[in-house]
């Protein structure tokens, strides 16, 4: 499973196939998760100062394909573009891509498609859980770390980081007690050494494209107002 797919489940209701958070911000943590993906598999990272590429902007250290459809496509995207931003390559990562996601969880029988209208007109496609065991293995991780205490690996980190980014930690682990310790512990473990700078760096500039996105959305509707 990749780290989008698991980031995917824990973000659609499971009775109502329904996202829990929008657009553009969970598009954009999807980028950011196979972003995530490529750094640890060694395929990209971020350039520090004195390297060829100017500090801060991705560099390629591998375009040997992955294997996986979703990551060997990304991975060509950010080899076409050397140097850049990472910021400035989520909006081309994420195109599609929650689709693709969607479509192969369900393929695996863990989601089910359900086609539907809204108000008999409109095309509309649910993804209700149908095999829940995948996303009850991640929730169960998750709380260890969460709400016991125990030290997470770089999968299970990323994952927090990006719900965290998202705030969307209590919508996960929904039956904590205190809401505000819980988004404090997801705080500290993406803000930790719990990766290398790339990978963290990665988990950055996901939340800051989300902002920017939300502050362009916003001030587009009040000059339309």
């Amino acid at each position: 499973m990749l780290i989008a797919e698991d980031l995917l489940l824990l973000m659609y209701d499971d009775e109502s196939g329904k996202p829990i958070v929008g657009s553009p911000g969970l598009d954009y943590a999807l980028a950011g998760a196979v972003l995530i993906e490529l750094t640890l598999l060694g395929k990209v990272d971020i350039a520090e100062a004195g390297e060829q590429v100017k500090a801060g902007r991705l560099k390629i250290l591998d375009t040997t394909p992955t294997g996986d459809a979703v990551l060997d496509q990304r991975l060509a995207i950010l080899a076409g573009k050397p140097g850049a931003r990472p910021k400035d390559q989520l909006g081309k990562l994420s195109k599609k891509l929650r689709d693709e996601v969607l479509a192969r969880l369900a393929e695996r029988g863990v989601l089910e498609a359900d086609k539907g209208k809204v108000l008999g007109l409109f095309p509309v496609t649910r993804w209700p859980a149908k095999d829940a065991r995948n996303e009850a293995e991640i929730r169960s991780g998750l709380e260890n770390v969460l709400k016991l205490g125990t030290q997470p690996d770089e999968r299970t980190a990323a994952l927090i980081a990006l719900l965290s980014a998202l705030n969307a930690v209590p919508k996960v682990i929904t039956d904590a007690v205190d809401k505000k310790a819980l988004k404090r512990r997801a705080k500290e473990i993406s803000e930790s050494e719990w990766a290398a700078q790339a990978v963290r760096k990665a988990v950055q500039e996901m939340q800051a494209a989300v902002t920017a996105a939300i502050v362009a959305s916003t001030t587009a509707g009040a000059s339309s107002s």
